[in-house]
């Protein structure tokens, strides 16, 4: 069987370096090349090969593939929500070429996978907030959300019509202590821990009844690399996979906090990412996901507070030794 070869696009980001990690455990630090546009990630420094790469260079990126007899692509490269909405055409622009790029590249080339994000930004309004499924009203009012479902139909338009074997996730809010918030809308719940430990308070926000569909870092690198290693056969669906662990609120979270740091407190001071938030589901029905190749959570909010809060102590004693 032919040794595969992964490239990750994007890796720098709140996704990437985990999954660049991962990746590297599983096929080899030297079969998994990490690429971003800017210098790489200190947990990604020096920790295996490492480009610096434009996602929307498509004739840099050609050459890198070629250069190094990649046959997988990981395109994680995107503005986020809020990010995004500063500056609508610049997000269209990078969202979209990137992926259509990547994905003529991919038939061009005769990749045998490629792994392109999607989001729950995909829902709108008018979309079933509560146990969202997996084909239902799709009016996203965000750039990113617009994107992603734009994207989500290339990917089915390239597999029918070309079959490329492309394949995508819905990340819900994505949880993770050791990469920094990249911008989205979601992002408060990974700044609470830091706020928690720094300074005892934290202003979110959103309000404290803002419910979101929210998972693990561990998990999503976990099902990330589980979808994308099950058999072709498996794949029934060939839009992004709807993908869900936990649904919590601020409220919520902040209450899991304080079982660990008692005097704790949050006060709330919405913003325009609250009507972002507002358009989104509360909770999501992954039901697909887990019969078409079997995915299955490992962590809910109790077990996830815990395990953020133990890594970022240690993270932060580290710091101050070093």
């Amino acid at each position: 069987m032919k040794q595969e070869k992964i490239l990750i696009m994007g890796a720098g980001g709140q996704i990437g370096v985990e999954l660049a990690m991962a990746l590297r455990k599983l096929y080899g630090t030297n079969n998994v090349i990490a690429t971003d546009i800017r210098e790489a990630h200190p947990l990604l420094d020096g920790a295996g090969p490492y480009y610096t790469l434009d996602a929307m260079d498509a004739n840099a990126t050609l050459d890198l593939v070629k250069k190094e007899g990649i046959t997988q692509i990981y395109l994680l490269a995107a503005l986020l929500s809020a990010t995004g909405e500063k500056n609508p055409k610049m997000a269209w622009d990078i969202n979209m070429r990137s992926l259509l790029q990547v994905l003529d590249l991919g038939v061009q080339e005769k990749l045998t996978k490629i792994y392109w994000p999607s989001s729950i930004a995909v829902f709108g309004p008018t979309t079933p907030r509560s146990e969202t499924p997996q084909k239902t009203v799709v009016e996203p009012r965000t750039v990113y959300g617009v994107s992603k479902y734009a994207g989500e139909l290339w990917c089915q338009y390239y597999n029918q019509r070309w079959g490329l074997d492309v394949r995508s996730i819905r990340y819900p809010g994505l949880i993770s202590w050791k990469s920094e918030p990249g911008g989205g809308t979601t992002d408060y719940a990974v700044d609470i821990y830091h706020k928690a430990l720094e300074d005892g308070k934290y202003t979110c926000f959103l309000s404290e009844n803002t419910y979101l569909p929210m998972m693990y870092m561990d998990d999503a690198i976990r099902g990330t690399i589980e979808l994308m290693e099950a058999p072709v056969e498996q794949m029934k669906s060939r839009m992004a996979y709807n993908l869900s662990a936990m649904s919590f609120s601020p409220k919520e979270i902040a209450a899991a906090i304080q079982k660990h740091i008692p005097d704790f407190t949050i006060d709330y001071a919405p913003d325009f990412r609250q009507a972002i938030a507002d358009g989104w589901p509360q909770s999501i029905d992954d039901t697909a996901a887990r019969q078409d190749w079997g995915w299955k959570h490992e962590f809910d909010l109790d077990k996830m507070t815990a395990d953020m809060l133990m890594h970022l102590k240690e993270k932060k004693m580290l710091d101050v030794k070093l």
